[in-house]
């Protein structure tokens, strides 16, 4: 029983340790998207949907 205890308090500080990270992470901005805006630019733009001509 004592190992279900140890195991539980182990998977829980890992689980918490890993969760500030994420946290940090976000908070110091390394999810944000630097890329896309600079080449948004160079992406090609849709063409417009033609009509057909019903005769």
């Amino acid at each position: 029983m004592t190992a279900i205890f140890v195991m539980l308090a182990a998977s829980l500080s890992i689980a918490i340790a890993f969760l500030g990270a994420f946290i940090w992470s976000v908070r110091k901005g390394h999810y944000d998207d630097d890329y896309t805006p600079s080449v948004r630019i160079l992406m090609d733009d849709k063409m417009p949907a033609t009509k057909k001509k019903t005769t």
